[in-house]
């Protein structure tokens, strides 16, 4: 497989459950450095210097479609950020989490034996269509020039400013409760951790979201996308910790 990085390259990368995306950068930028600097002639950059940015952040427990951009692509990565994206996952009902997900522990605990599948499928279709949706408080928006999990984790608390976003699909199915699967198709800068948190309000309830796998970026679909260790294994490059 031929690359040239300094020209630009757009990698489809299936991102592991644990790793952040800078993670996921961080190690194939160290991996396509060290490529260049053994491949000068084919590469042009005997130095190895070279620009590797993401297009859109996935959080340490969800997996999927991250695409990598490198050399003068990363000037696309607004271009790519601004597609819809595609979700599939698992809302757990009964509880709540500081974070809306699993990174943080239960918080509170409710009853959910009440619950039925027409509820949840009528709150489902509330949260369809262009909404007003305000971003977790463990999320990395900057506010009083800190990022806002950075204010939570010191126990701040500061007044988030709700965002416009738009549900295009919203389905729900496996009926398991306190679980429900879900796939959802959003437009950008979606949280569907505070959709999950917003629909446990609704129902008079609680929920978080406790899986989360990003299947489709635009047209770029996960199917066509290859792990780190494949990347790596491609470069010739055998160090699989995640912080370079």
């Amino acid at each position: 497989m031929a690359f040239n990085f300094s020209a630009g390259e757009v990698l489809l990368i299936d991102k592991p459950i644990g790793w952040t995306s800078f993670d996921v950068v961080n190690k194939l930028r160290g991996a396509i450095r060290n490529f260049m600097r053994e491949n000068p002639l084919e590469l042009g950059d005997k130095s190895g210097k070279i620009k590797v940015g993401h297009a859109g952040t996935l959080d340490p427990l969800a997996t999927g479609l991250l695409i990598i951009c490198t050399g003068k692509f990363t000037k696309r990565i607004d271009e790519f950020m601004a597609q819809e994206k595609e979700y599939t996952g698992t809302f757990t009902f009964g509880a709540t989490t500081a974070s809306y997900d699993s990174e943080t522990p239960v918080e509170q605990e409710f009853g959910y034996a009440h619950l039925t599948e027409g509820q949840i499928r009528e709150a489902a279709e509330s949260f369809s269509g262009e909404i007003s949706q305000i971003p977790p408080m463990y999320s990395a928006i900057k506010q009083e020039g800190k990022k806002l999990y950075e204010l939570a984790r010191q126990g701040k608390s500061v007044e988030i400013t709700p965002r416009g976003i738009t549900i295009h699909d919203f389905q729900l199915s496996n009926f398991n409760l306190p679980t429900v699967d879900f796939k959802i198709v959003c437009s950008k800068g979606t949280y569907i951790r505070s959709i999950a948190h917003d629909m446990g309000q609704h129902l008079n309830n609680g929920a978080y979201l406790s899986s989360l796998r990003r299947t489709r970026i635009g047209n770029y679909l996960i199917e066509d996308a290859m792990s780190v260790t494949q990347f790596l294994a491609i470069l010739n490059y055998t160090d699989m910790q995640p912080k370079l």
